[in-house]
């Protein structure tokens, strides 16, 4: 079931990235949904492959967690910003981008701990 929701979670972030990227090079101002763009198709990816390898392990799975709550966290903030002129709450960003990174961090200690 958890290589299923990776995998939604991935199509929909991926998705969301090209749309976010026609947005941006038709719209005025594209500094605000060209980074979302380039989130979700950095982490979009990646989500796909954490659902598709079905790999064992909770650190994956912790992986998978925190990079698509941090990148819906992180763009979302962006594009509510851009469309509104406010975040979706403060600080919403940055802890967005700090779940990306521990996702990330999440991956490494996978690969550590599954090669013993």
């Amino acid at each position: 079931m958890f290589s299923r929701i990776t995998l939604g979670l991935g199509g929909l972030i991926g998705g969301a990235g090209v749309a976010l990227a026609a947005a941006a090079s038709h719209g005025g101002d594209e500094h605000l949904l060209g980074a979302a763009s380039t989130i979700c198709l950095a982490h979009g990816p990646a989500l796909l492959a954490l659902g598709l390898f079905r790999l064992p392990g909770r650190a994956l799975q912790a992986a998978a967690l925190l990079l698509g709550v941090g990148t819906l966290l992180f763009a979302g903030d962006l594009i509510t910003r851009h469309f509104t002129g406010a975040g979706v709450f403060p600080g919403a960003a940055p802890l967005g981008g700090a779940a990306m990174i521990g996702g990330w961090i999440a991956v490494v200690v996978a690969a550590i701990i599954d090669s013993k």
